[in-house]
């Protein structure tokens, strides 16, 4: 699970084993981490005046998550049920408070291919096309034993066009073409970069790009995580040929000026470290995670804000990519409850003050935002939300509208 090392991913095998760091996995993620953080700290700097601040929620959408067992599945009624829970109280949790463009704040739901139920999705997709987020795709695979790459583009392939055809989800480059799609890896292993465990297949980012993967979310880790790379704080492409383990390892950042030409990029939510606010530790490590034990709050998002993820030449557009698991049921209170009425009131309520322009956005939108800010374009960022990568069709929860009617033409 994000933002806790001792609490299991959804699929990680938990009964009877120790998930504590061992001080070995400590000084490995130190050893990766801190030497580009600390030059990062030193150069990196929040801009003076307004900022437009885009946030998404990459939720690891998972209905059928039992928390203390990741090798079960809840039985299909229990799932059903919080599906139920989530579209009603949803909308009921998050209609009152709105970015500056009047967008409320939505959800990409990142589903597990591997556990694809057609009632589910169709219910989770009307709920996005009332205005409540977009569905993209998450994976797990490479659990019990290492996955083989012919297994994996079956899987992503099936679930991509089955989310197409019956159900009307993902996005088109320019409108049209083939559907393309944002992705999270499951335990974060992406591009097999755990020690070659919870994946299996070094190959995988080419097998991405083929299948039309125009950018991942899964970055940063859990806390201590083997799979955590050098590179932090960041939105590039990758520079290592993508059919290598773990190319993401390096890559070159984007910028103003010149629009990327390999895909997926890779959009990295904040890793910072913070002075803890627990008496057993001196620091902590803000990940973007939304927990239980973590929720968010204004002092976060200042450190989010330090972490200044941006195009470069464009420092006044900030990206933050925030991620929680919103089926699991012992986080039901921090993501539909009064911790997050309380930070949205606050956020809102106070972003002139603070020098912030919001824009609520998904996966998909910031993304294009994102590419808007490399070819050079000014203005409001939220005009960008349908850039390049455009769904047919979507819908505002306050007034029912067509967007492509609306879309930005590059």
């Amino acid at each position: 699970m994000p933002g806790d090392f001792k609490t299991p991913t959804a699929k990680q095998p938990t009964s009877g084993v120790d998930l504590r760091p061992r001080l070995g996995q400590k000084v490995s993620y130190g050893c990766r981490v801190l030497p580009g953080y600390f030059w990062q700290r030193l150069k990196r700097r929040v801009p003076r005046g307004p900022v437009h601040l885009m946030i998404a929620m990459a939720d690891h959408f998972e209905p059928s998550i039992i928390p203390e067992d990741g090798m079960l599945r809840a039985p299909c009624d229990e799932q059903e049920r919080r599906l139920d829970l989530w579209c009603r109280e949803y909308p009921r949790m998050a209609d009152a408070w709105r970015d500056s463009d009047g967008h409320p704040f939505v959800q990409t739901y990142f589903y597990p291919a591997e556990q694809y139920d057609r009632q589910l999705i169709q219910q989770l997709a009307e709920h996005t096309r009332s205005g409540w987020g977009e569905i993209e795709i998450h994976l797990h695979h490479g659990v019990v034993a290492p996955d083989t790459a012919e297994n994996a583009r079956r899987q992503l392939v099936e679930f991509r066009d089955a989310l197409v055809s019956e159900h009307g989800c993902l996005s088109y480059l320019d409108g049209v073409g083939d559907p393309k799609y944002a992705f999270v890896h499951g335990n974060f292993a992406l591009g097999n970069s755990a020690d070659g465990c919870f994946c299996g297949v070094d190959e995988e980012m080419q097998i991405l790009a083929q299948t039309g993967c125009y950018a991942d979310f899964t970055l940063p880790t859990a806390t201590f995580h083997s799979a955590q790379i050098a590179k932090t704080n960041s939105l590039y492409e990758c520079a290592m040929p993508l059919n290598q383990r773990a190319p993401h390892r390096r890559g070159r950042d984007l910028e103003r000026g010149q629009s990327p030409q390999v895909f997926p990029l890779i959009v990295q939510g904040p890793l910072m470290f913070r002075v803890s606010p627990s008496r057993s530790r001196i620091a902590g490590i803000e990940n973007g995670a939304i927990t239980r034990r973590n929720p968010l709050s204004l002092s976060r998002l200042r450190l989010w804000k330090q972490a200044a993820i941006s195009v470069r030449g464009k420092p006044d557009w900030l990206f933050i990519k925030l991620h929680c698991h919103g089926m699991d049921p012992t986080q039901r209170d921090v993501v539909l409850g009064e911790p997050m009425r309380g930070f949205l009131s606050e956020l809102v309520d106070g972003a002139v003050q603070r020098g912030e322009i919001l824009h609520f956005v998904s996966a998909r939108e910031m993304v294009n935002i994102i590419l808007a800010a490399c070819d050079g374009r000014e203005g409001n960022p939220g005009e960008y939300r349908d850039y390049r990568f455009k769904r047919l069709r979507a819908t505002s929860p306050e007034r029912t509208v067509d967007v492509a009617s609306a879309v930005v033409k590059r």
